[in-house]
């Protein structure tokens, strides 16, 4: 069965930033997502532009950029210089007043455009954007901070989408307290990736390439 795994680089070792991403790269994981929060769409700051430059400078995999900031219309430009062309940039619909203009900034820069669903935010709100993207993530926790717990009525969410994925085309993609039952229950349903961060891959006593062997490895009832 395939599917992606992604890495939360908002949990990774920032004292050897660059060999966190040599390690995973070399263990397989198939993108880097980054969480870029200014403190005001989100009660957090994390990861910077700089933090962004270093990764892709050195990554050789996909970058996904997952945007936690109010008006990304207003600094859209300083992520999309900073990529490369098949790199995915997510917004999150409530943070901007016409978010279809900031989608297709996105889109005319070459990069995969994405949307970024809430727990609280339903699909019938963003129903229209979905025929505009690519990639829709959705979030099983409140956005803002790592090593939160899974919030049980998101399933209904991800149940609606993936019904509707194959007729719009577009794919769905797993973010937060993301464990290895929800792969072993999702990946089979439809869940396109998963981004990984301390419920499974980081922090733990086992290597990076022993951990995603053993996630690539796992049964699934089909």
């Amino acid at each position: 069965m395939s599917f992606e795994l992604m890495a939360s680089m908002m949990c990774a070792d920032y004292t050897n930033l660059g060999r966190e991403v040599i390690e995973l790269e070399k263990a397989g994981i198939d993108s880097f997502h980054i969480d870029i929060m200014d403190g005001r769409y989100v009660p957090n700051f994390a990861m910077s532009l700089n933090d962004l430059k270093c990764i892709r400078s050195i990554a050789g995999r996909s970058l996904d950029v997952h945007l936690m900031i109010k008006h990304p219309i207003d600094t859209i430009g300083l992520f999309t210089e900073n990529l490369k062309e098949g790199d995915t940039i997510y917004i999150h619909p409530e943070s901007e007043e016409h978010p279809s203009t900031t989608l297709q900034k996105i889109i005319d820069a070459g990069m995969v455009p994405g949307i970024a669903i809430n727990p609280g935010t339903s699909v019938e709100s963003v129903r229209i954007m979905l025929r505009i993207v690519k990639k829709v993530l959705v979030m099983s926790v409140n956005p803002g901070n790592a090593s939160q717990v899974f919030l049980p009525y998101v399933r209904e969410k991800y149940d609606q989408l993936l019904f509707l994925k194959d007729d719009i085309g577009f794919e769905v993609y797993w973010d937060g307290a993301c464990s290895a039952d929800k792969i072993q229950e999702y990946a089979p349903l439809g869940v396109k990736g998963f981004v990984l961060g301390t419920t499974l891959l980081f922090g733990k006593q086992s290597s990076y390439s022993e951990i995603l062997k053993e996630i690539r490895g796992m049964s699934f009832e089909i």
